[in-house]
């Protein structure tokens, strides 16, 4: 979709007015909140008939949610009808961004869309970060929230549940220790494969690709799959896990510098070059690549993770390797020499 100015043109080469534009999304964010009653529907239906212009608009929203229908798990439509139902303070700036799928990267390809899915859902959410930064939140119920490198979280809170749904990821969860009556809400936390119902603690859940990992630092938590909640698992204190939509995998000992992130730390405990290198690439943007020649080599040590670049520049000091830079954004060790 070609924008010039106070237009846009659509796919079918109608020119519209920006305004018109606003206007259908902003009717989308209202009959996908729920709240639209009969009068709303009645006005609804009589912007659409006012002019051709309104509903070529209404079209185009409608061919966009259809795709986003389509996507595997309706994941990337059921992230907009969570931003069209929030009352988080932030509505705002999620309406901004409504406006921008309907009208900029989502009309330029379906397929860009297609493949970074992730990547719009973690910026419509209520809490993020971006590559390279950590974030900490205290929520409403004295719940604290930490956020690691790229991470997005949407939330749930109401009469009857307090849910953190993990979009993207890794987070550390700290529930409060002060003398209280407990809240009779259970505190969730939700994944692509399933939940982790807190019991207390202080954990982190990390979002992998088809699989969770939850490592629990304090007391305990309950991890129950989507499709296989008969195969909840209790994880304590010391303990960590993956797990899929299907079952848990047998806990092992939680690594002792599993929360180095939350102090800006990535630690390396005789660590495969080509592991390291792939968590580094977590905490820096643009492409972070390893030779296969000395992807097995070995190294250790506590890096800070506020320089990245720092930290490729020392490997040579320490291991038989080089980094080369193809541009700022785009790195490769290899073999010295």
């Amino acid at each position: 979709m070609a924008s010039h100015g106070d237009t846009l043109t659509l796919p079918s080469g109608r020119v519209i007015s920006r305004a018109t534009a606003d206007a259908a999304a902003d009717w989308l964010t209202l009959l996908m909140s729920g709240e639209a009653g009969d009068e709303q529907q009645r006005l609804w239906r009589q912007w659409r008939q006012a002019h051709v212009d309104h509903e070529a608009a209404w079209q185009h929203v409608e061919a966009v949610t259809g795709r986003m229908k389509s996507l595997e798990g309706a994941s990337a439509y059921a992230a907009l009808s969570s931003a069209a139902t929030s009352a988080q303070p932030a509505s705002a700036a999620r309406r901004r961004a409504t406006r921008m799928l309907l009208w900029g990267g989502l009309a330029a390809g379906a397929g860009l869309l297609v493949s970074r899915t992730g990547t719009w859902q973690a910026t419509m959410a209520d809490y993020r970060s971006s590559t390279g930064e950590q974030r900490n939140f205290t929520l409403s119920d004295g719940t604290r929230l930490t956020l690691n490198t790229d991470s997005a979280v949407n939330l749930r809170f109401d009469a009857s549940q307090r849910c953190i749904l993990l979009v993207a990821g890794e987070i550390m969860i700290a529930t409060r220790h002060e003398p209280r009556p407990a809240d009779p809400r259970p505190l969730l936390v939700t994944t692509a494969e399933g939940s982790i119902r807190s019991l207390g603690t202080r954990f982190t859940v990390r979002q992998r690709d088809g699989r969770t990992g939850v490592a629990v630092l304090e007391s305990a938590v309950e991890i129950s799959p989507w499709a296989g909640r008969a195969s909840a698992r209790l994880l304590h204190a010391g303990e960590q896990t993956l797990f899929s939509r299907n079952a848990v995998d047998a806990p092992r000992s939680v690594d002792e510098h599993t929360d180095a992130w939350t102090r800006g730390q990535l630690v390396a405990d005789e660590q495969r070059l080509g592991d390291f290198l792939a968590e580094l690439g977590r905490y820096r943007p643009g492409v972070l690549r390893v030779d296969p020649q000395v992807a097995d080599l070995r190294l250790s040590g506590v890096f800070p993770l506020a320089d990245t670049d720092h930290i490729l520049a020392t490997l040579p000091s320490v291991l038989p390797v080089r980094v080369q830079w193809r541009t700022r954004f785009w790195a490769t060790v290899g073999p010295a020499g």
